[in-house]
């Protein structure tokens, strides 16, 4: 397996894990928040990686592989939920409250994954076109904020907008925005660091602006 590969491979299984992690909701102090913020960062940080060392086309590709998984993984759970219950198992109502998908919600995971991760990769290719190959950290943070926003702002707004009064709205929008960058600022960049350093090591060649991996037109 090459170190695109494992990159890629990261991507999409934080983005699965925090799919599944959001159906619990935790409170921090006066914000309630869903389980996924704790991965989920950790998915924009893959998507960092993969655009500065393998360029966004390679980025896009690995985007939209993401988007078809997470779409399976919606499809699976809920065939798993029209399955007959064995009549030795009691868990039937507990595994449809907890994963039985609701249209809105589903809907704005995906509008919102999709543009909050395009976006992402899109603003730090043309960040680094601005700064070449120096200050990594402007680039990952940077990209963070514009598209954790458009990812927030896009799925809160689709999932619960008339469910809640607008003034709640807005703080569930900001809690889980400041503590979604906050976590990838200061756990998803050191380790981006480590881990652009590593994939480099595989594919030396930087595909920023054109080139080619293994023979691969990635760019």
């Amino acid at each position: 397996m090459s170190r695109r590969e494992a990159i890629a491979i990261g991507f999409i299984v934080t983005l699965l894990a925090s799919n599944i992690l959001a159906t619990k909701l935790f409170a921090l102090g006066p914000l309630v928040l869903p389980a996924a913020v704790i991965v989920y960062p950790f998915c924009f940080m893959h998507g960092d990686i993969l655009t500065e060392v393998w360029g966004f086309k390679y980025a896009k590709k690995v985007i939209w592989t993401g988007f078809a998984a997470n779409a399976f993984l919606t499809l699976v759970i809920y065939i798993g939920q029209l399955l007959p219950a064995a009549p030795t198992w009691e868990n039937q109502e507990a595994y449809i409250a907890i994963f039985a998908p609701v249209p809105r919600i589903v809907l704005g995971s995906f509008i919102a994954y999709l543009g909050g991760e395009l976006t992402n990769s899109i603003f730090l290719e043309k960040i680094k076109s601005l700064t070449g190959p120096r200050l990594l950290f402007v680039r990952t943070i940077g990209s963070s904020i514009v598209g954790q926003f458009i990812d927030t702002v896009v799925f809160i707004g689709i999932a619960f907008a008339g469910t809640v009064p607008t003034n709640i709205l807005l703080r569930i929008m900001l809690g889980q925005y400041f503590v979604k960058v906050i976590l990838e600022a200061i756990g998803g960049t050191p380790l981006a660091y480590l881990l652009i350093g590593w994939a480099r090591k595989d594919d030396r060649r930087d595909c920023f602006n054109g080139g080619e991996v293994n023979g691969e037109s990635l760019c």
